[in-house]
C-alpha cells in the first residue's frame, strides 16, 4: 500500500473508532451500530463477567441503552492509538477512560472506568466497519453503585 493511501484508510480507521465513542456519548444507538459488522465479536468478561460472544449491533446498543439510560452524562475519552493496517483488516488498540455522572443526595456524583479496548476492523467497500470489540479494565474509581444512588 503507497504511503499516501495508507494514511488515508489509517485516517478512515481512527474516524471509525472515534465516531464509536461519540455516537455512544450521544446515545445515537442507529449511528453506534453503523460502525459495527453485520456481527461483531464481542468480549467485556473483564468488567462484566461472563464469556465472549459473536453478537449482532443491535444487542449491544441494547445493552448500552439499558445501562446508561438511568445516567445524566456519558464521556468517553481514548488515546494512545496502536493501528496495524492492510488493504481490508485492520487492528486497533487504545487507552479509554470513561466517565458516568448522576447527580444525587449521597455527593457521589461519577465513576470513571479506565481500561483499553482492541479492535478490528474489515474494509467493506469504501468504509472501515468494527468486527471484533474487546475492552479490559484495568480499575474502576468513584461510585461503584452510581445507579442505585437515591436522587
Amino acid at each position: 500500500m503507497e504511503a499516501l493511501v495508507y494514511l488515508m484508510e489509517k485516517d478512515k480507521v481512527t474516524e471509525r473508532v472515534t465516531e464509536l465513542f461519540v455516537a455512544t456519548d450521544q446515545r445515537d444507538w442507529p449511528r453506534v451500530e453503523a460502525c459495527f459488522t453485520e456481527k461483531v465479536y464481542f468480549d467485556q468478561t473483564s468488567l462484566v463477567g461472563g464469556a465472549p460472544s459473536e453478537v449482532k449491533p443491535a444487542d449491544i446498543t441494547k445493552g448500552w441503552d439499558e445501562g446508561l439510560k438511568p445516567l445524566k452524562a456519558v464521556h468517553h475519552q481514548i488515546g494512545n492509538l496502536q493501528i496495524q493496517l492492510s488493504d481490508t483488516q485492520a487492528t486497533v488498540y487504545c487507552y479509554g477512560i470513561a466517565y458516568h455522572y448522576l447527580p444525587n443526595s449521597s455527593g457521589k456524583d461519577t465513576r470513571t472506568f479506565v481500561g483499553g479496548y482492541e479492535f478490528g476492523l474489515a474494509k467493506e467497500a469504501e468504509d472501515w466497519k468494527i468486527n471484533r470489540f474487546v475492552y479490559t479494565v484495568k480499575f474502576v474509581s468513584g461510585n461503584k453503585e452510581l445507579e442505585k444512588a437515591a436522587a
